[in-house]
């Protein structure tokens, strides 16, 4: 008797047999115990999930001398003749070499005839979508209104290439990918019938390489029965078909988690030597990682068709690394995987992926960042750094690590101090102004009204620089300005004609607490900041010694004073300078 591949001799004859399907297995049992037989029907799915094994089934349900029946006997005449494809009452017709309109018109002629001795004649078509649109046309009418005694049943693998008009006609059923450990548990069945030895990895390598495909598992332990003999381990499986093996996936995760660029590259070469596909290998890799991203989230494996070890590796590496990191690794394998078939040089490629990788698993992230701030904050009593707005990392050790809230009134909730009691470059509340102040760096005496005006011009660089240090960009504004009149309830600082610009950005609620506060502190009282154009300003203050920031300004030639400034002049200025350094920034051009 002529061998039967194994595929063949496997393939399922009864409903039950049929593996992962449930949901089109069972609707078609209820149809058929029910009496609800649809005129046509369509499968849909990839290669090698069981679509031509539930038409024949199905055809046998319907045509076996007991049926209708959920479970033909495979014994009568009409079962046996459609298990072999040669039923005069069910035509297996292939649609890509049968696709013609004219081919079509003769199906049409053929529909009118009884059957010769089932219940019905059943027109199988495999990958229908291979049908012209003229043919799908000629059979619309047929069809949607055919003889009582003629079922149409479809396979596809692209039904997106099928008319909405024949879609709309048929009950489709979406077959699904059969899950690894489905297909594991199948090819068990089969080596121990067949008398094969098998490793578990072996069989969870085959099962990887099919995907999700049982009739190509089952053919490729065909093809290692004959290179192997009945005894196949997991090499046998890797070196046919060019996997990596799960230890060497797992292997390098870890590797890569671990930023362990030497292990890596030395691993890759032996892939390489060893003939591995690599683009596969990346696919693979990409797998366990989001694999190991879904655990860490959902802490639940069995949604991701995974064996024991593969649940336990995932368990192990889940607690050296975080989503954050999880996710641009899988984007930087998404991106080289897509690249790799443009590659001359696929291992190049594959070694400086994983470097990225390497460095994306260790760099820390700014969640990390925002953590660590809220642990420090959390320790001085502050809130936390994620409530804040936008972010400023100074000096980690010298704790310079700033949160400021931009637009809005309230310039922070306290005043935060350093560890040798100096104010830091803290926030604070509106409501904190109006009852209570800090003690400045420097401690300066109780000045009677009269002498007020006096002590703030005589410390007019020191309040200046603290000003500065609360809100960012307002030490270059008050560069020009000088106080002017002092009162029990306010105080008047002067700007010259050509600084109006300055003044009008320190009426910005954020920077108005801020110099009111520094002022106030100074004074021991509460008072309000008006700020105005003085044009006496240089004659009140002549003869006056001017503060270190004035001389800086007066670096500006006086002949530029009143017009418009050099883009030199505009790119010394201190504001431009100071945000430069705040924000680590760069000149690309200056306009006017």
């Amino acid at each position: 008797m002529a061998y039967e591949v194994l595929a063949r001799k496997w393939r399922p004859r009864q409903f039950d047999d049929v593996v992962g399907q449930n949901h089109v297995t069972q609707t078609l049992k209820n149809a058929i115990t029910s009496k609800r037989i649809a005129n046509a029907y369509l499968f849909v799915g990839p290669r090698g999930i069981g679509k031509t094994s539930l038409a024949r089934i199905f055809s046998k349900a319907l045509n076996c001398d007991n049926g209708p029946t959920v479970t033909p006997c495979d014994k009568c005449s009409s079962c046996v003749e459609i298990a072999s494809g040669t039923g005069l009452d069910v035509l297996e017709i292939d649609g890509a070499s049968n696709n013609s309109v004219d081919q079509v018109r003769e199906l049409r002629e053929t529909v009118k005839y009884a059957p010769t001795h089932g219940s019905y004649k059943i027109y199988i078509i495999d990958e229908v979508h291979m049908l012209s649109a003229a043919a799908f046309n000629a059979l619309l009418k047929t069809l949607e209104e055919p003889p009582s005694h003629v079922k149409f049943i479809f396979a596809t693998t692209e039904p997106d290439k099928i008319l909405p008009t024949i879609l709309s006609r048929c009950q489709r059923f979406d077959l699904r990918r059969i899950p690894v450990p489905v297909i594991v548990d199948r090819l068990k069945v089969i080596a121990g019938a067949e008398k094969i030895t098998v490793e578990p990895d072996a069989m969870l390598a085959i099962a990887r390489g099919c995907e999700g495909g049982l009739r190509d598992a089952v053919s490729a332990l065909d093809q290692l029965v004959s290179f192997k003999g009945s005894n196949i381990k997991e090499e046998d499986v890797l070196s046919v078909f060019g996997l990596a093996s799960r230890s060497v996936l797992e292997d390098m995760a870890g590797k890569i988690l671990k930023g362990d660029v030497k292990s890596i590259i030395e691993l890759i070469a032996s892939i390489d030597e060893s003939g591995k596909d690599m683009q596969r290998f990346v696919l693979e890799l990409m797998g366990h990682f989001r694999n190991l991203l879904v655990w860490i989230h959902v802490k639940d494996a069995s949604s991701m068709e995974l064996v024991d070890a593969q649940v336990e590796t995932l368990k192990n590496q889940s607690a050296t690394t975080g989503p954050e990191r999880l996710l641009r690794i899988a984007e930087i394998l998404a991106e080289t995987e897509s690249r790799m078939k443009y590659a001359l040089s696929r291992r190049t490629m594959l070694e400086t992926a994983l470097i990225r990788c390497a460095r994306a698993a260790t760099v820390v992230s700014i969640e990390d960042i925002l953590k660590q701030i809220n642990e420090l904050r959390a320790g001085a009593g502050v809130g936390r750094a994620g409530d804040m707005g936008t972010e400023r990392q100074g000096d980690m050790g010298s704790g310079g690590i700033e949160k400021r809230r931009h637009g809005d009134t309230d310039i922070g909730k306290e005043t935060e101090k350093r560890a040798g009691g100096e104010p830091e470059r803290g926030n604070v509340s509106v409501r904190e102004t109006e009852t209570k102040y800090e003690p400045a760096r420097k401690e300066t005496p109780k000045a009677e009204p009269g002498d007020e005006l006096a002590l703030l011009q005589s410390n007019w660089s020191e309040i200046v620089d603290k000003i500065g240090k609360m809100a960012v960009g307002t030490k270059s504004l008050l560069i020009d300005a000088r106080p002017l009149e002092v009162d029990d309830v306010k105080v008047t600082i002067g700007f010259e004609q050509e600084f109006a610009n300055e003044m009008e950005r320190l009426e910005a609620p954020r920077n108005r607490m801020a110099v009111e506060h520094v002022i106030g502190a100074t004074l021991k009282h509460v008072v309000a900041a008006v700020f105005k154009l003085s044009e006496s300003f240089v004659k009140e203050n002549a003869g006056k010694a001017a503060p270190p920031a004035k001389q800086k300004a007066a670096a500006v030639p006086a002949a530029a004073k009143g017009q418009p400034r050099t883009k030199r002049q505009l790119i010394d200025d201190p504001a431009v300078q100071k945000a430069l350094d705040v924000f680590d920034g760069t000149i690309l051009d200056v306009r006017e």
